[in-house]
């Protein structure tokens, strides 16, 4: 037991040092401060005496403090002061330096901080002989001071020189005698001897040792030896920590915290056969008070957080441990913590405009905490339910509100409110109702409906959503101008929190497939949204700036907006009608420049590509029909493409920023998704499906993209654009991979033995190869000049390839016939026609390059011709026989001849011509 104690003395002792620590690095800046005012001032009288001379004379006035002052004067001032200054003023000077033991709130007298510079300037001792000797023994006295209390009462028990009675009456007698000449030292005006010292402030160290002693003394005569009983050690106790709380007025911030410790311990040191949970509140209640009274006096954040979070932890260990938790009990307690903070923490601490600029109290944190959960617990337990049908959770949230509202700076009372209300409402939701005992500490996502069956649960999530909805936008209105910040933490949760019920509410109690009644509340949402942010745009500086919290309260419109399509509408007049929402908040900026209009065009362009995502048959794949073109799928990509075209052609003449790129872009995509599921639809009967796509079904889609990176061309000509610019060479780059990678090797009907059709040109491989070789080098010679360099050379290229491809092909064609798999081998006439082929497309590729002045071309012939050698003198020569092998050596050396000889001439004029 007593190393028990020995080591609950070590934990107050860190706790005492690390507050002086604090308390000292405050003294020290509030000194800097008054010495660099005084200095800038200019009253800096001329240093008369040396500080050695006024010591021998005795006068402990304002001097050393002066001439330290002077000695900074001296390095910043660039000419003497020489108008002499009073004393008296320095005086007044000096009387700003706050200092104390504690805290800035007290601090002595200024004769007695200028006393305590003189003693510091005159000493010149070193610093760690003023730490040893001044602070280090004061701290290490009081703790022995109790230890040895301690130790006293052991060794009377162990030599059994006195009996239990004696030895707690020593020990109480040594408690108030520590208590008592830490107020005698304090009165007879005790003054810490150096300055920088003030953690070793003796006073407060004897008091806080008499208190420990105390404490050990009660609990020992209840819990050892039995000499109280319960209610009288509970009362003792809880009085020397509300006096120990109180003591601290005037011995400072560690005092205080060691009695609130001792007066949260109580109850759990006190047991009882038959608790009382209103006494054990009420006095919770009376030590919250009390704290509350002295934290605000002194502005003691450290404090008044830890008597928040001990009353939270007693009360969420009463509503979790008790058997039958009394449901007064909670509402009590939960009562007494909002009105300490509202009336008592957060009185008088600035004017409303003040409030409304500074940042937000963080102490209130806590109780938001504590209250917020056992408003949580008062909705789902199962017994407190039963006990009050969820209202008085619903009204603990109010509650918290209402604490938020007329306390600004008790802002984190609203995002518990809100955070809670989300999570029971979220709960109701089949099959993931949160909690189901809470007194069993069954707390979570378990799947057992608790306050969904509850009849209030409609009624009070109604009530619930109208505070939200009208305090949000009150508050938001009112903080618009002077705190954007907190404006648009009330407009958040005045739509987020009414949103999260309805939708909560539907899924629970509404027709998933069409509720017009849902329906109609989520439309009068989107009005009352929209309306409420035009209503705080009035009140912004400058008026309809559009800020944080208007943003909120639109996009709250925009989002209620969907939930009333996914209510009123099917899935594919949802789709359609979703896509097509995207123009109106483009046309309100027509008449209001607000930024978020814009950015919900975008979030409309989000939605549709979500519902896409999750049914690309728009309407479902039983109801879709097989009709080439004219089904569901036509208006359902079709429209929103349309709309969004529109509307980024709106944005480009009003706002013109990042949404408008992102409209465009989204345009471009569902206009290629039109296109591509139609093409799909057709291809495969009528059905979408995972199923492999053909090389029929591939060609289209690569012609689609080459025909998309051309159309995105010539509207960024007539209309410049980087989303344009951007992503027609992006389309272009993916036909070129789907050509290299789908036409050339997955697809490849030499790979696959695909038929290429019955008919002899206009087959597979023509639809394949030659339309996207001339397409591709359509669009190279189109963007030639207006895109870079690599681009169209790459589109070039490809063309070059796609043809001699479907050149090649052709001729495997005609040996082999409707399937031209490579496993059936080759011929040595194919063999030769091939080299022929080759030399003959390697020359018109050549005459192509010059014609169009293109190198790209040229190399690309050059590269064909010397492949057609290759193989002429690898392959030919071995795989030939009789006149094919010398043929095709005589056409190969006739056709490199009239290379050389083209060239030769060609030089030749460009030389005459130089």
């Amino acid at each position: 037991m007593f190393e028990s104690l020995i080591g609950l003395v070590a934990i107050i002792a860190l706790f005492v040092i690390i507050s002086r620590q604090q308390s000292r690095i405050g003294l020290v800046e509030r000194e800097l401060g008054a010495l660099r005012s005084l200095v800038l001032s200019g009253a800096v009288p001329p240093v008369a005496k040396p500080a050695e001379q006024i010591a021998a004379d005795g006068k402990a006035d304002a001097a050393p403090v002066v001439a330290a002052a002077a000695d900074i004067a001296a390095a910043v001032v660039s000419e003497p002061v020489v108008a002499p200054a009073p004393v008296a003023e320095a005086e007044a000077s000096a009387a700003e330096i706050v200092s104390g033991p504690w805290s800035a709130g007290e601090a002595p007298k200024a004769a007695e901080s200028v006393e305590l510079a003189a003693a510091a300037r005159v000493s010149g001792k070193p610093d760690i002989e003023t730490a040893l000797g001044t602070r280090w023994a004061v701290w290490v006295g009081g703790i022995a001071l109790a230890l040895g209390g301690l130790f006293l009462i052991r060794y009377t028990i162990e030599a059994g020189i006195f009996g239990p009675g004696v030895r707690l009456t020593m020990a109480a007698v040594l408690g108030l005698v520590l208590v008592a000449g830490g107020e005698f030292i304090r009165r007879t005006g005790f003054k810490v001897p150096v300055q920088g010292v003030a953690g070793a402030y003796i006073p407060a160290i004897l008091t806080a040792a008499g208190a420990f002693i105390l404490f050990g003394t009660v609990y020992a005569a209840h819990g050892i030896y039995g000499f109280i009983g319960p209610a009288l050690a509970f009362t003792l106790l809880g009085a020397i920590g509300v006096a120990t709380i109180a003591a601290a007025l005037v011995h400072g911030l560690a005092l205080a915290g060691i009695g609130l410790v001792g007066a949260m311990a109580t109850p759990a040191l006190v047991s009882s056969q038959a608790p009382n949970p209103w006494a054990l509140f009420v006095y919770l209640a009376i030590v919250l008070a009390a704290t509350a009274v002295i934290a605000s006096m002194r502005d003691w954040k450290f404090l008044m957080a830890a008597a928040f979070f001990g009353t939270g932890l007693w009360t969420i260990a009463y509503m979790t441990n008790a058997p039958g938790a009394d449901l007064a009990v909670i509402l009590f307690i939960d009562a007494v913590t909002l009105a300490m903070l509202a009336l008592v923490w957060l009185r008088s601490r600035g004017g409303e405009e003040e409030t409304a600029k500074t940042g937000f109290d963080w102490p209130s944190i806590v109780p938001g905490v504590f209250v917020a959960f056992s408003a949580l617990g008062l909705s789902v337990d199962s017994t407190l339910v039963a006990a009050g049908d969820a209202l008085p959770g619903a009204l603990v949230i109010v509650a918290l509100v209402a604490t938020a509202l007329y306390r600004p700076r008790a802002v984190p009372l609203l995002h518990a409110a809100g955070v809670v209300s989300v999570m029971i409402y979220l709960g109701i939701i089949p099959p993931t109702t949160i909690g189901s005992d809470l007194s069993q500490g069954n707390i979570g996502f378990d799947g057992l409906q608790v306050a969904a069956g509850n009849p209030l649960t409609l009624r009070i999530g109604i009530g619930l959503g109208l505070v939200f909805v009208g305090a949000g936008f009150w508050a938001a209105r009112r903080f618009a101008a002077v705190a954007q910040i907190r404006a648009a933490c009330w407009a958040a949760w005045g739509i987020a929190a009414p949103l999260v019920i309805l939708l909560a509410l539907w899924l629970t109690y509404g027709n998933l497939d069409r509720d017009f009644g849902y329906a109609a509340v989520a439309a009068l949402l989107v009005v009352v949204f929209a309306a409420g942010g035009e209503w705080i745009a009035r009140a912004e500086e400058p008026p309809l700036k559009g800020g944080v919290a208007v943003s909120f309260a639109l996009g709250g419109a925009a989002i209620a907006g969907l939930l009333m399509l996914h209510m009123a509408f099917d899935s594919g007049w949802t789709t359609i009608l979703l896509g097509a929402a995207a123009i109106v908040p483009a046309l309100a900026t027509r008449w209001r420049s607000y930024p978020v209009l814009g950015w919900i065009s975008v979030g409309a362009v989000i939605a549709v590509l979500g519902r896409v995502a999750f049914d690309p048959t728009i309407v479902g794949a039983e109801f879709l029909s097989k009709t080439p073109v004219f089904n569901w799928l036509l208006p359902g990509y079709g429209v929103p493409a349309l709309a969004f075209g529109f509307a980024a052609w709106q944005l480009a003449r009003t706002t013109n920023g990042r949404p408008r790129l992102a409209m465009e872009a989204a345009a471009a995509l569902f206009a290629l998704l039109t296109l591509a599921m139609l093409v799909r639809h057709a291809m495969h009967g009528g059905v979408i499906d995972t199923g492999a796509a053909t090389l029929a079904e591939q060609a289209i889609y690569t012609l689609i993209a080459i025909g998309a990176g051309a159309i995105l061309v010539a509207i960024d000509m007539r209309s410049p654009s980087s989303v344009l610019r951007y992503g027609s060479m992006a389309a272009g780059v993916v036909s070129v991979a789907f050509i290299v990678i789908r036409h050339f090797v997955v697809l490849n009907p030499l790979f696959t033995d695909e038929s290429t059709g019955r008919i002899p040109v206009f087959n597979l491989l023509f639809l394949a190869y030659l339309l996207p070789a001339i397409a591709a080098g359509g669009l190279a010679l189109y963007a030639r000049d207006k895109r870079p360099k690599w681009y169209a050379q790459m589109l070039a290229v490809v063309a070059a390839v796609l043809a001699l491809a479907y050149a090649t092909l052709s001729v495997r064609r005609l040996f082999k016939g409707e399937f031209i798999g490579l496993w059936s081998g080759l011929g040595q006439l194919e063999t030769y026609t091939y080299s022929a082929l080759w030399l003959v497309i390697g020359v018109a590729l050549l005459t192509a390059g010059v014609w169009l002045k293109s190198q790209v071309l040229r190399i690309a012939s050059a590269a064909l011709i010397a492949i057609a050698v290759l193989k002429v003198f690898l392959f030919d020569m071995s795989e030939l026989e009789g006149v094919l092998r010398a043929l095709s050596f005589i056409g190969l050396g006739a056709v490199l001849i009239g290379i050389g000889l083209f060239y030769q001439r060609l030089l030749t004029r460009a030389a005459k011509e130089g």
